[in-house]
């Protein structure tokens, strides 16, 4: 499973709150939203995290709760996220979702990136 912390729940919570009035304002119902973690091949390390809002649940897809959101994962990309902590962080240099992973062998400097 991919751990939430409560600091990017009420981030990710933000971001959904967001797109469900700007839904209002368009005169439509703001859809049920799943935060998705996964991985894909590139990046600087040879895999790349990805964490997008989406509205549809894939057939193989996991999906458990942490803070309120439901986090959804597909079974590839289950294998390299295990055990992983997502996080974010506000600070000077820059704001953003950090992940911790422990499947990691490496990472680039950025933290976008890793080998398993």
């Amino acid at each position: 499973m991919v751990t939430l912390t409560e600091v990017a729940a009420r981030e990710v919570n933000q971001i959904i709150a967001q797109q469900s009035e700007l839904a209002r304002k368009n005169g439509q119902e703001p859809a049920k939203l799943y935060l998705r973690v996964g991985v894909k091949g590139g990046g600087c390390s040879g895999f790349s995290y990805t964490l997008d809002l989406t509205e549809t649940l894939g057939e193989q897809d996991e999906s458990w709760p942490q803070h309120g959101i439901d986090v959804v994962c597909d079974p590839k990309s289950m294998l390299y996220l295990d055990g992983t902590t997502v996080d974010f962080k506000d600070e000077l240099m820059g704001r953003g979702f950090v992940f911790s992973n422990p499947n990691a062998t490496s990472s680039c400097g950025c933290g976008s990136s890793f080998s398993a």
